[in-house]
C-alpha cells in the first residue's frame, strides 16, 4: 500500500515544476503569447543568388565568374575585359550593390 501511494506522490512532486514552466510560458491573463511576440528564427535572404548576379551584372561589362552566399551579402565575382577579377557585394535583404573590391 505504501508503495502506490509513493509513486503517487513522486509523480506530483515532478509534475509541479512543469506546470510552473507551463504558467511562466504564458500572458498575464493567462493566454499564449502571439506569433509576433514570440521570437522569430533568422530571416533568411530575400533574393536568390541569381537575382544577386543579375543585380551585380546590371550596365557591367565582363563575365560572371562565381557567386557565394555569406549571410547577409552575396558575393559575385566578376572578371572586366582588361582582366581585372573584382567581388562586387550585393545586400541579401534589399538586393541592392553594397561595393566592390
Amino acid at each position: 500500500m505504501i508503495r502506490p501511494s509513493a509513486f503517487l506522490l513522486a509523480a506530483l512532486i515532478a509534475a509541479a515544476p512543469l506546470s510552473q514552466a507551463v504558467a511562466q510560458d504564458r500572458g498575464s491573463r493567462g493566454e499564449r503569447p502571439d506569433r509576433s511576440e514570440r521570437q522569430q528564427p533568422e530571416e533568411r535572404p530575400r533574393i536568390s543568388v541569381g537575382d544577386a548576379v543579375q543585380r551585380a551584372s546590371s550596365g557591367r561589362s565582363g563575365r560572371f565568374l562565381g557567386a557565394s552566399n555569406r549571410g547577409d551579402v552575396i558575393v559575385v565575382r566578376w572578371e572586366y575585359p582588361g582582366g581585372r577579377v573584382a567581388d562586387i557585394m550585393v545586400d541579401a535583404r534589399s538586393g541592392r550593390v553594397v561595393g566592390e573590391r
